[in-house]
């Protein structure tokens, strides 16, 4: 039996921690602390030998509040790095005790609950385990990520997620961007109150900045954004006002065809704080292009420009920024961190799967390579569900690169977009007789390898902070 050192406690006299026992790791409980399990004598003592389920889950956060989730968004710096395999909480706990940043351990969307066939318990759960596991009491966070229904954010909330991140795509009229003015004109419906509040005034936001809106522009900002404020009040005023859940509440509008302008961004902050929403962080959407896994695409003069103004636009309004799709936007970390002061959002998951992909090809290169081929086939239908611009004519053959390079594909664009997008369909593909054809391997490498993921964790999302200017411990 391995005893996980840092997870020895003590409540109400009776000695807990985690153990390894079988190539399996358990709670041991020296007494009775309310765990459920099978009773074995260790060292001459009874004990409760407990499995990780949600049972015990729950009994673990009621004895000790720090494995449960906690509101961070109110940190100058949080930090999301969703774990889509339920695996990375070690490897992410070590690059949050270095650095001056606060986690959001649990972080998934319903797209990405039904891709790996998880739920909130389970996602919730590996956190908290992890977290007693390796004695992490600093604090995370748990995101119910870009939920779009109501059901879906009491489903988060009533299990005691911390955060909520409304996604507002449903409700954003993309159409109405590209109306001509005559289209715009015929379009809309006249509101006096808002006509009445913004045209012939201008908005000094500070640092310098002055906003205003002409007739036309206000009416297309409202066809866009109208119902998605809407829907947005109508969430808060559910299950967030007068407290009614502990959680913090981030707005999306990030999932739309068109880059969010000064003026769209000040328009939605300044009618969801009109009209009573309080909340932590806000997403727009920038210019150029956040794809999946790799480094931004476009004009870095124009981000630049664009994020001052968007930051001036937080501050004003007293809330972070949150920068979606976050994963490897090296380039643009450090103007992030210049232009927010430090005080900001940034939303990780899908190159944690990444590293991990990276280290199969490490240990492994023969398994890689199978699931690397597979991933080719089932490219196309990964496409459904994300916005890529991968080349797969730009990813050199399996049978030109060595085992020794595997490793490399996770150093370009187009192989990292493969593996990144194809996660869903790699870990749920069955054999003919029911099993799993790669998931179950997958994952027992990845426990024996443990080690070596917390490693490539530590350098690849550390590189991510320091280029944000988040300072080591």
């Amino acid at each position: 039996m391995k005893i996980f050192e840092k997870s020895i406690r003590e409540k109400d006299g009776v000695r807990i921690y985690m153990a390894e026992v079988n190539g399996e790791t358990v709670l041991i409980s020296e007494g009775d602390a309310g765990f459920k399990g099978e009773k074995a004598e260790i060292d001459g003592k009874n004990v409760v030998v407990a499995p990780q389920n949600h049972e015990n889950a729950n009994v673990l956060r009621a004895l000790f509040p720090f494995t449960a989730p906690t509101r961070v968004l109110g940190k100058e710096r949080s930090f999301g790095v969703g774990d889509r395999l339920g695996i990375a909480t070690p490897g992410h706990i070590a690059v949050f005790e270095k650095y001056d940043a606060y986690p959001v351990l649990a972080q998934q969307s319903m797209r990405e609950l039904t891709l790996t066939d998880r739920t909130y318990e389970d996602v919730l759960d590996c956190a908290s385990f992890a977290v007693f596991r390796d004695g992490f009491e600093k604090g995370f966070g748990a995101d119910g990520d870009h939920l779009k229904k109501a059901e879906d954010v009491r489903y988060a909330l009533d299990l005691g997620f911390s955060m909520i991140t409304l996604d507002c795509s449903d409700f954003i009229d993309n159409n109405a961007a590209a109306l001509s003015d005559a289209e715009v004109e015929k379009a809309y419906v006249k509101n006096e109150e808002l006509e009445g509040i913004y045209l012939g005034k201008s908005f000094d936001i500070g640092e310098g900045v002055t906003l205003a809106f002409s007739a036309e522009e206000l009416r297309r900002i409202i066809l866009v954004y109208g119902k998605a404020i809407d829907f947005a009040v109508s969430i808060y005023e559910e299950f967030f006002k007068d407290g009614k859940y502990n959680a913090d509440f981030e707005i999306s509008i990030d999932e739309t065809l068109t880059p969010t302008t000064p003026l769209q961004h000040f328009f939605v902050a300044n009618e969801l704080t009109r009209r009573g929403v309080k909340f932590a962080t806000m997403a727009p959407r920038f210019c150029g292009e956040f794809q999946k896994g790799i480094d931004y695409i476009g004009d870095l003069q124009q981000f630049t420009s664009e994020m001052t103004v968007h930051a001036q636009l937080a501050r004003h309004f007293g809330y972070k920024l949150s920068i979606h799709s976050g994963s490897d936007k090296f380039s643009t970390f450090p103007i992030i961190g210049e232009k927010t002061r430090g005080i900001f959002h940034v939303k990780t998951a899908g190159t944690n799967w990444l590293e991990a992909m990276r280290v199969i090809a490490m240990v492994d290169p023969k398994f890689y390579r199978e699931v690397h081929a597979y991933a080719l086939e089932a490219f196309d239908e990964a496409t459904k569900y994300y916005h890529v611009t991968t080349d797969l004519t730009k990813i050199k053959p399996l049978s030109e690169v060595s085992d020794e390079d595997l490793p490399k594909y996770f150093d370009e664009n187009d192989a990292r977009q493969l593996i990144h997008i194809t996660y869903g369909l790699i870990l749920s593909r069955k054999n003919a007789d029911g099993s799993f054809a790669y998931r179950d391997k997958l994952y027992s490498l990845w426990r024996e390898h443990e080690a070596v993921y917390t490693d490539a964790l530590v350098r690849h999302i550390g590189r991510h902070l320091a280029l944000l200017g988040v300072k080591d411990n």
